[in-house]
């Protein structure tokens, strides 16, 4: 069976109501904190991605057992320093940066030595923004050039670091967080602000963590070695999921899109902030709480008439996923000059998603200036294409594939899109919604 889509055809008009699947990166904390948790966590609504799925066979290898029952996964955590690995276990994260690097921090007590590994594309990224501070604390970590694979040795005589993250990374505020979990005394984390779902997570368990917002950044206080009771969590849908048909509808004609049941964090919602600065006018309806995390229904309808953005860089965190999206999309259709400054992050996903938009943009005849991790697109209104486009060489990055599926359903033209399997990393009913509104994909 071919592992490509063929697209040759726009998405008609249409008015739905859709759910998105749940959200990835809480899907991923919950397994890992009910692993350390005393007693038996239930997760309702798991996202069943490759990503998460990784996760749950990652905490087996750690000696964690659950069984899920109907939509509920049954977790039997064994508290701090429960984990008991066998000797060399190897742990394969996949394509996920979330779960390596959280591994790293959480394992900050295994005895046995544990190595964890991934595909392709994961080993292509940065470690060493994890496993430098880690050092720290005291655990033995090896790696080469800070890449995967990362060898983990834990310890019982682990000491508490003052650390300062300054470049917006919730993966690496996670890590250290968790080993922080594991520490005797009090860690300190200076970190710029991004997604901070670790931290509603910690509050609601009754943790002993502290959070102070000043201008960009949060002081973080958590103290250590104190265990936490089983919990029990509804993972709410994904606004990273969302997104994407957010930008169809925006793009399509004389559409409109209920989305229910979203996950609409403030340190996720830079892609509502920048694209209603873009005169999209997305509405967030039936707002709110749990444990937390806010919840909302998202409205959206189509639009033919967007505004340039000089994007402000402190969005850029809070829309770190959705980026590839607005600039290679929405910015491509926009009136007049958009820019983005301060993008290297783009380039420590999945895949060089800075070089790829532009690459991207030039392809489908929108004009670009790069200067170093900042870029101008000029947009097209009246952008409509014609010609036969082919996306591949992009790492299997499973945000790109479904961009790419997205332009290809509003911008039109001949689309030959390859490694189809890559979106099941993130959004396995990605395709099934998308036929449900009633593209045409072969």
């Amino acid at each position: 069976m071919p592992n490509h889509i063929l697209i040759n055809n726009k998405i008609n008009s249409y008015k739905k109501k859709i759910e998105v699947t749940s959200d990835k990166s809480i899907s991923i904390r919950c397994v890992l904190l009910a692993s350390i948790a005393v007693g038996i966590s239930k997760i309702s609504n798991l996202l069943e991605s490759e990503d998460v799925l990784n996760s749950l066979k990652a905490i087996k290898k750690l000696g964690i057992d659950y069984k899920k029952r109907k939509n509920i996964l049954e977790i039997k955590g064994l508290g701090l320093n429960g984990y008991s690995p066998k000797k060399n276990t190897i742990i394969n994260a996949g394509n996920s940066g979330t779960l390596a690097r959280c591994l790293i921090g959480i394992c900050a007590r295994v005895k046995n030595q544990i190595k964890i590994i991934g595909d392709k594309s994961l080993s292509k990224r940065d470690f060493s923004r994890v496993t430098e501070p880690l050092k720290n604390f005291g655990l033995k970590i090896k790696s080469k050039n800070g890449l995967l694979p990362v060898q983990i040795q834990g310890s019982n005589f682990l000491r508490p670091i003052k650390f300062l993250e300054n470049k917006g990374s919730a993966q690496v505020k996670t890590s250290l967080i968790f080993c922080g979990l594991n520490t005797p005394g009090t860690t300190f984390v200076k970190a710029k602000k991004s997604r901070n779902h670790t931290e509603l997570l910690l509050k609601n368990l009754k943790l002993p963590i502290k959070i102070k917002s000043k201008g960009n950044y949060d002081n973080i206080e958590i103290k250590g070695l104190n265990q936490f009771k089983a919990f029990n969590y509804d993972v709410p849908g994904d606004i990273s999921s969302a997104s994407f048909f957010i930008v169809l509808t925006l793009l399509s004609k004389k559409s409109e899109l209920l989305i229910k049941k979203v996950n609409v964090n403030k340190s996720r919602l830079g892609i509502i902030k920048i694209l209603n600065m873009m005169n999209a006018k997305i509405k967030l309806q039936n707002k709110r709480l749990y444990k937390g995390e806010e919840i909302a229904d998202i409205f959206v309808k189509s639009n033919n008439n967007f505004k340039s953005i000089n994007c402000p860089s402190n969005l850029n965190s809070s829309a770190i996923d959705e980026l590839i999206l607005i600039m290679c999309l929405v910015s491509a259709k926009a009136k007049g000059v958009s820019t983005f400054q301060e993008l290297g992050e783009l380039n420590k996903k999945e895949s060089n998603r800075l070089d790829i938009a532009i690459r991207f943009l030039k392809m489908i005849g929108i004009k670009t200036i790069r200067k170093k991790d900042n870029i101008k697109i000029y947009g097209n209104p009246k952008l409509n294409l014609k010609g036969k486009y082919v996306v591949k060489d992009f790492l299997k990055d499973h945000r790109i594939f479904m961009m790419s599926v997205i332009a290809a359903l509003t911008l039109g033209g001949d689309w030959k899109i390859k490694d189809k399997s890559c979106y099941k990393t993130s959004f396995p009913k990605f395709l099934n919604i998308l036929n449900k509104l009633g593209a045409k994909i072969n």
